[in-house]
């Protein structure tokens, strides 16, 4: 569930402020994580590029946690409830209180105070429950697409509402030990679009779970035998692989979930179309829960 975003251009849209209003900028301040943690509290603010973004999570309840983040003028909620695994998300813009969209600056921003959470926090398993909700929390928001309301509740059940992939991301997702040089678990990724009339079970991959490199920062398929470079656009069930592919979160994250819901998102952004595309955004929908709730494979 990922693809990396790329880098800001000067005619991004900003936050929802829309074109005119660029981002909030803090003079002065410099780009990085500070964090600050407190019993059963997490909280602190991230700056990139001169343009801040303040977050919080804790514990309001036994297993209920609340999960603010405010950047480019908008403010970000969740209410996680670990216990029944359901989940309230929501968005507005802070002048106005409407509701708004999800736009290439919040997602480039987001993407950075995600990377940077799993940078200074510890491992998923390691780390409190309100760090690790928060951080999966800002992963799915920095993937939310444009053309997805940011109201909207999240439910997670496994085998209903996430399947585990865990045992196509064979020695802990990458080549080591016993693996050797061996491809030969695959997983099929799948999605509907314009392409084949939305059918499903044409636009498809058979996919290499785990991380097994890049090139320049793409993937690899199969294509007369060898590896190469690059993405296939829509053929009929190339053989591919690439960073962490099949796993929640973006980039490759600071969990190791590896899913179906995640496997076929991946296989969306992957497979000819932008990580914020609309054809993309059932996919995202089924994997929001995975992202939130489901457990780590190694």
């Amino acid at each position: 569930m990922r693809k990396v975003l790329g880098a800001v251009t000067a005619m991004m849209l900003w936050g929802c402020g829309g074109q005119d209003s660029g981002p909030a900028r803090t003079e002065g301040t410099a780009d990085g994580l500070v964090l600050t943690q407190e019993a059963s509290a997490l909280s602190g603010r991230f700056t990139q590029g001169g343009v801040e973004a303040r977050f919080s999570s804790r514990q309001v309840e036994e297993g209920v946690y609340r999960i603010e983040v405010r950047q480019n003028g908008m403010t970000l909620t969740g209410l996680v409830d670990a216990v029944n695994g359901v989940s309230t998300l929501d968005g507005f813009a802070e002048e106005s209180g409407q509701g708004t969209q999800m736009l290439d600056g919040d997602r480039e921003l987001l993407s950075g105070l995600y990377a940077a959470l799993n940078a200074q926090l510890p491992a998923s398993d390691a780390a409190t429950a309100e760090t690790k909700y928060l951080r999966r929390a800002v992963s799915l928001w920095s993937q939310h697409p444009t053309t997805v309301e940011l109201q909207r509740t999240v439910m997670g059940e496994q085998g209903r509402g996430y399947t585990m992939l865990c045992s196509y991301a064979k020695c802990n997702g990458v080549w080591s030990g016993s693996c050797g040089g061996s491809y030969n678990w695959y997983s099929y990724a799948k999605h509907d679009c314009q392409h084949g009339g939305f059918d499903s079970t044409i636009n498809q991959q058979i996919a290499q779970l785990g991380n097994h490199g890049t090139c320049s920062g793409d993937e690899y398929y199969m294509s007369g035998g060898s590896w190469v470079c690059g993405e296939p656009d829509h053929w009929s069930r190339p053989k591919v692989m690439g960073n962490c592919f099949g796993r929640c979160g973006g980039g490759c994250g600071g969990d190791t979930q590896y899913t179906l819901d995640a496997t076929n998102h991946d296989g969306c952004v992957r497979n000819g179309h932008a990580l914020a595309s609309a054809y993309c955004d059932d996919q995202f929908a089924s994997a929001s829960d995975d992202e939130l709730y489901a457990p780590n494979c190694y």
